[in-house]
């Protein structure tokens, strides 16, 4: 077990808020999986890792963790001391090498965001709460003594669709029992629904909250086998359009997507999932050109993905086909439109000019939703289909889908942090690095530390296997140098 004394007792009173042991410095680093799932390999921290992250100037590490690395014989109330000595390692290294290291339970007894899920549920099974507080009493034991200042417990990785009331609960017998055994602990709750907002039953606890950076998914988690099959295409800034259209059961979001000044030409109509048995139209000033039904069929040619929703008695499932459907000239009202139907998604538009010109409207799926009016504005740079309130723009999607989500939490003065964020390797580099920035610097602005996921693997800057970086080496490593001089600003 380590301890501090003396000298780091000082030091830590300088370095954190006498009222609630909160970091007086942005944190800034990564996540290291030395423990994040248990597949039967050992766990292990490389000191490396620490050093590397230390030289390049940042100074905190999340270790995101599965509690099935530490229990005996597959008994989640037994706790082997000697399989937690890795955590110790990495304790101490973050002390040697200066940064501060955050404990997380990514599986924890009773809840995980992982596959496959907990047996029971930590929110709803009294005893899953019990194990999971004795779990963090102790690690609370373990390493009472180390400052707030070199670390701090992250209770759980994001509460996902669990009511406000259950995780106060949850949260508050979690809080008890590390706080039973080391009142001084700094301690940081994961928001609500996957971090996406703030946990506004638990400002009374006095510990700090988590969001998450990984909005739109249609960027950090393209390609990404373990989210399924994409949408669409990743576009930064984001679309400005919205998707899915709705039927008529789902009114008042029933809206049709309108665009005005619309040429001649070739409009292609790629769709993406559809719930049920819907009908597609397309209508130019009130002619109908085009009307097709739309049905998730499992082994048709023209569907993948398709599953049968019990609750609803429904298919739903991704259409591969792209219709084309031919506009007359000058268009002044274009209308596409759901009048049967549950719901189908938008992937893009794409409208081709009799002289061989291309716009495309690409959509950002976003639920709940609807479109205003359009226009076309012509096919040169700069061009395509524009809504009325303007260009897109990046940080403003972000603060309204993120930033001002949070508000609550700054309003009280919650100490607030980016626990996760990144995007996959599959991700094309220069759309990363603008949308990272835009990230970065609402970031900046409101003081959040962050913690990007990971420092080595497909979302680091070492070693990310991305196809389109051209890689530097250093230290026996591959690295993305422009992602990294990214980071080191903000």
């Amino acid at each position: 077990m380590i301890r501090y004394v003396g000298i780091v007792c000082v030091l830590a009173a300088m370095a954190c808020s006498a009222a609630d042991g909160r970091p007086a410095v942005r944190w800034r680093g990564f996540n290291l999986l030395g423990m994040f799932q248990n597949h039967g390999q050992p766990a292990h921290f490389e000191e490396e890792d620490f050093k590397l992250i230390s030289e390049l100037g940042f100074n905190f590490v999340r270790l995101p963790m599965d509690y099935r690395f530490w229990i005996k014989d597959q008994d989640w109330t037994a706790m082997d001391d000697d399989r937690l000595v890795p955590v110790d390692q990495a304790v101490a290294y973050g002390q040697k090498y200066g940064l501060h290291v955050q404990l997380c339970f990514h599986r924890a007894p009773g809840y995980t965001v992982a596959k496959p899920p907990e047996p029971r549920d930590l929110f709803t099974d009294p005893e899953a709460l019990r194990v999971c507080s004795l779990h963090w009493a102790h690690f609370a034991r373990r390493y009472k003594g180390i400052p707030s200042s070199e670390l701090s417990f992250n209770l759980f990785n994001e509460p996902g669709e669990v009511s406000e009331e259950a995780y106060e609960r949850v949260a508050t017998a979690l809080v008890a029992a590390i706080r039973d055994v080391d009142p001084t602990r700094f301690i940081v709750a994961d928001g609500l629904r996957w971090g996406g907002r703030p946990a506004q039953r638990l400002f009374k606890l006095g510990i700090g909250q988590a969001m998450r950076g990984y909005a739109p998914m249609s960027i950090s988690h393209y390609m990404a086998s373990w989210v399924g099959t994409p949408t669409d295409d990743p576009v930064w800034p984001p679309p400005q359009a919205v998707s899915p259209l709705y039927g008529p059961a789902k009114a008042p979001l029933n809206v049709p997507l309108v665009i005005e000044q619309v040429p001649a030409g070739t409009l292609a109509v790629r769709p993406g999932m559809v719930s049920g048995k819907v009908r597609l139209r397309v209508e130019a000033d009130g002619t109908r050109l085009f009307d097709q039904v739309l049905e998730p069929r499992q082994g048709a040619s023209d569907w993948t993905n398709v599953v049968y929703k019990s609750e609803w008695k429904i298919n739903q499932g991704r259409c591969v086909r792209t219709f084309d459907v031919t506009l007359p000239n000058n268009v002044r009202r274009l209308q596409i439109s759901l009048p049967e139907g549950d719901w189908a998604q938008l992937s893009t538009l794409t409208l081709t000019g009799p002289d061989g010109q291309i716009a495309t409207m690409p959509f950002e799926q976003s639920w709940g939703r609807t479109n205003g009016t359009f226009r076309f504005t012509g096919f040169g740079p700069g061009q395509g289909f524009h809504a009325g309130q303007g260009s897109a723009d990046g940080r403003a999607y972000l603060r309204k889908t993120l930033i001002d989500a949070w508000q609550p939490a700054f309003d009280a003065g919650i100490f607030t942090m980016v626990g996760e964020f990144g995007a996959y390797n599959r991700t094309p580099h220069a759309l990363v690095l603008a949308w990272m920035e835009d990230n970065l610097r609402l970031w900046k602005e409101r003081d959040l530390g962050w913690a990007l996921w990971n420092f080595r693997g497909s979302f680091g800057v070492l070693d990310s296997g991305r196809k389109d970086v051209e890689y530097e080496s250093f230290h026996g490593h591959q690295l993305d140098r422009k992602m990294l001089d990214l980071l080191q600003r903000y």
